[in-house]
């Protein structure tokens, strides 16, 4: 599989047979066969309770289990395999951090930054940690297309910065955060970083120890892995000292009737019957993603882009929100059309077998902020076709006159 290998459909069971045209990555992937065979036959063959039995099914399903959390410590580049915390997905893995680091280490007058580009669940976390501690939140500003300027982090930094939260790709106008100047410019003061990876990780090389964020998350099923499956980094310094953030289960060493003492990481936040076939899909998930290669997923990923880019400027009534370049939304475009609600723009793609996201894509601050309060969001992977970019532009085209506009 390489380059040469044009039709990445075939490899997708509900994509295989069907015409539909499925714009909607940003929000959740297409599975190929290989993640959807790997749950089966975790199910098929090492069905068990991981950490529990000592049977030797019970075994083969742990190390299965242990087995995922390494691929995904060497897909990102951690230290250790103990520094991943398996979670539902990007959500949970941000609670934890807000309900376990921050809850617990800020105080009152402390300050958590985030920039006004982050998806509501790097938001409202910060949100709750800030009223429970007496620390107050900060926005980090950007431009319209999403860049954020050496004046504006000088206004966002403070003295008092100890968190800051920042996504690795806005989910909105696709653009790179520039993740390098954050994190030396928070820990020159002392401050820890929690990046939200959630639409980087499918589609670039991802490195913690070279950004050296404190902590990052992301989901399976946004790099075609199962749902239900997400994933927190941190380093190992700050995972020791946190208290768990769920309780129950595996996650004990011990349990007396006034008290517990706690598993060692990465097992003490991981309470419960874990999602043990969901980590194994994702290790599929990785393998397949590291099969195709990172140069073929970027260059096709970025022809895409520049195909639907260019298309979707020629059509009246269309505009772009964030850059006019378009190496710089990352797989997404976010646009409105002139006298159509995105959800009627959706619904008209729909019905020509186009599948993409309506509404305020869970960051109303910043679309807010770019003042609009919904947007249409076509979100590409390097599945996608260049015909399939030329058929979503023709029926954009499509959709005035549609509604009635002469145009």
């Amino acid at each position: 599989m390489g380059k040469s290998d044009r039709d990445y459909r075939r490899f997708f069971p509900l994509l295989r047979d069907s015409d539909l045209i499925y714009l909607d990555h940003a929000a959740t992937s297409q599975r190929p066969e290989c993640v959807i065979e790997a749950e089966m036959e975790f199910y098929n063959g090492k069905n068990a309770n991981p950490m529990r039995g000592l049977y030797e099914l019970g075994m083969e399903a742990t190390q299965a289990y242990e087995e995922a959390r390494e691929t995904v410590a060497r897909f990102i580049h951690a230290a250790k395999s103990r520094e991943i915390v398996f979670t539902r997905n990007t959500t949970e893995a941000l609670n934890l951090v807000a309900y376990s680091y921050a809850c617990s280490f800020l105080k009152e007058g402390d300050e958590i930054l985030v920039s006004i580009m982050e998806h509501h669940s790097n938001l409202l976390p910060w949100q709750m940690a800030a009223q429970r501690t007496g620390a107050r939140l900060v926005f980090l500003e950007c431009a319209a297309d999403g860049s954020i300027s050496q004046e504006q982090m000088d206004q966002a930094f403070s003295p008092r910065t100890r968190l800051v939260a920042i996504t690795h790709v806005s989910n909105v106008l696709g653009c790179e955060t520039p993740v390098a100047q954050v994190v030396r410019r928070a820990h020159e003061q002392g401050a820890v970083v929690v990046l939200d990876a959630a639409q980087s990780i499918a589609h670039m090389p991802v490195d913690v120890k070279a950004m050296d964020v404190d902590f990052m998350a992301f989901s399976g099923h946004k790099m075609m892995g199962p749902m239900g499956i997400g994933v927190l980094y941190g380093k190992e310094k700050w995972l020791e000292q946190m208290p768990p953030f769920l309780r129950g289960g595996e996650m004990i060493r011990s349990v007396s009737r006034t008290g517990a003492t706690y598993a060692p990481l990465p097992h003490k936040f991981e309470a419960g019957t874990v999602n043990a076939a969901g980590a194994v899909g994702l290790a599929a998930a990785i393998r397949w993603l590291e099969e195709i290669g990172w140069e073929t997923i970027r260059e096709r990923e970025r022809a895409l882009t520049a195909r639907a880019f260019s298309g979707l400027l020629t059509v009246p009534g269309v505009k772009i929100l964030g850059s006019r370049n378009a190496k710089e939304h990352c797989g997404i475009l976010t646009f409105t059309v002139e006298g159509v609600h995105p959800h009627d723009v959706a619904s008209i793609l729909d019905a020509d077998h186009v599948a993409v996201r309506a509404g305020h894509h869970c960051a109303q601050p910043l679309l807010n902020y770019l003042g609009v309060s919904s947007a249409v969001r076509v979100s590409v992977a390097f599945s996608n076709t260049e015909e399939e970019m030329e058929q979503l532009v023709a029926c954009v085209g499509q959709i005035r006159r549609k509604m009635g506009y002469g145009d």
